[in-house]
């Protein structure tokens, strides 16, 4: 057998192949710069979350020289990997990386790509050293086995590191934005410019503040990493040009701001309602119309919380997604939800009763008068022929003891709060003798 140019006796082949490998990893060592220098370029064009300003590329560099340097002396000492740690610098990589938000998943690519690219140099230079078809295998395959093992160990423990620096970075970000946006919408004076470096977003631009809440649905994530990521998403279908601003209420619901485009164009509600209906936790979420500027930052977001009462008021599960534009006069009667109770009982009489034949009675008459008082498009729309229709008003018409088109703008209101809020306003079923259908 050989080794090299010189001849040597028969030995055990594992032996052979470590010598060879350790000859291996000292030849890499020498190239250690040329060889980090290419790796880095390989993953910051291959991964364009990894691209960023110069000092973080710097540490991209010094994570990957320091694996480098570790797994080779691996390899050239034959180090037990039980006896190994990651290196410093990748660990600080990766806590960088989680203060930044990029996405762990880019972290384990580069891992990936890391092995990649080290067995391709580690067996090609086996390649030109080794001729023996057996020590050549042998050696191959130690190579491959202690560099896998280093990089599924190494890459185990930066998503760790990663995973819990971004819990503490996100909990510290998030105290401090919230007590620095809390004290903007209480009116306090604030630097606006130093505001915005606080928490990362413009207030000089056109918002649409959103509060996104959940229940407790037993499952295993975490509520407010679920609602942070249902911002983005509703972002994203909005075409926001940049990113939302995401604080903490409490453990399960958050006041989210997207910065939506200046052009004064209105909501598409009914696309951003199908959004919220398809993501992956069940999610509410009380919208306020858009505002520009500070001021617009504070009153949108009092308008999304104004809908979002309105939406935890209902006596039934709160709809998906609340529109401060479909519910703004109920949400200004739920501050007073027993004086309110009173007045739609004296607008609608018996029909305030709160039961299902009234409930139908009430749809019915409410769909009517906000189609212009047609029976055709209300029939259209509840589903019901023309005929139904006009039958359901005559009884509404009958209970309530006066014409429809009497006080309409009350009538109308009176029901649009019934169809909001239901049992909260709504008396409830007694001795009153009730008309059937």
């Amino acid at each position: 057998m050989r080794i090299g140019n010189t001849d040597v006796a028969p030995r055990d082949e594992d032996v052979v192949a470590r010598e060879r490998t350790a000859q291996v990893g000292a030849a890499i060592s020498g190239r250690l710069a040329e060889t980090s220098k290419d790796l880095t370029e390989r993953l910051a064009a291959d991964i364009e979350e990894l691209r960023g300003d110069h000092y973080i590329e710097d540490l991209l560099r010094a994570s990957i020289e320091s694996n480098l340097d570790t797994v080779l002396h691996v390899l050239q000492h034959d180090i037990d990997l039980d006896r190994v740690h990651a290196p410093a610098a990748a660990l600080e990589y990766a806590r960088r990386l989680a203060q930044r938000g990029v996405p762990v998943n880019a972290l384990v690519r580069a891992y990936r790509l890391g092995l990649d690219s080290g067995l391709k140099w580690l067996l090609s230079e086996l390649r030109a050293q080794e001729h023996d078809a057996d020590v050549l295998s042998a050696a191959a395959l130690h190579i491959v086995s202690v560099a896998s093992a280093y990089i599924d160990r190494a890459t185990e423990r930066v998503v760790n590191v990663y995973t819990e620096e971004r819990e503490t970075w996100v909990r510290s970000r998030n105290t401090t934005r919230a007590a620095r946006v809390r004290e903007l919408l209480a009116g306090d004076r604030v630097d606006v410019d130093g505001l915005e470096r606080t928490v990362g977003y413009r207030l000089r631009r056109r918002h649409l503040a959103a509060v996104l809440w959940t229940a407790d649905t037993g499952q295993d994530t975490d509520p407010l990493i679920d609602l942070e990521r249902a911002a983005a998403a509703l972002a994203k279908r909005l075409d926001c040009r940049g990113e939302p601003l995401v604080v903490p209420c409490d453990e399960r619901s958050v006041w989210a701001w997207l910065p939506v485009a200046t052009s004064g164009e209105p909501v598409p509600t009914q696309d951003v309602a199908t959004e919220v209906e398809s993501l992956p936790r069940p999610v509410h979420v009380a919208f306020g119309s858009p505002g520009h500027g500070v001021a617009g930052f504070c009153h949108t977001h009092r308008q999304a919380s104004q809908a979002q009462t309105v939406a935890q008021a209902s006596a039934i599960t709160a709809p998906s997604a609340t529109f401060f534009g479909d519910v703004g006069p109920v949400a200004l009667m739920c501050a007073d939800l027993d004086a309110t109770r009173s007045w739609v009982s004296d607008i609608l009489g018996p029909l305030a009763i709160d039961d299902e034949p009234y409930a139908r009675l009430r749809e019915t008459l409410r769909v009517f008068l906000a189609s212009e008082c047609s029976y055709l498009a209300a029939a259209e729309e509840l589903g019901m022929h023309k005929n139904s229709v006009q039958y359901r008003l005559r009884k509404a018409e009958e209970l309530r003891g006066q014409s429809l088109r009497e006080d309409r703008l009350n009538l109308e209101l009176a029901l649009n709060v019934c169809h909001w809020l239901r049992g909260s306003v709504l008396s409830p079923p007694g001795d009153t003798e009730r008309a059937r259908m």
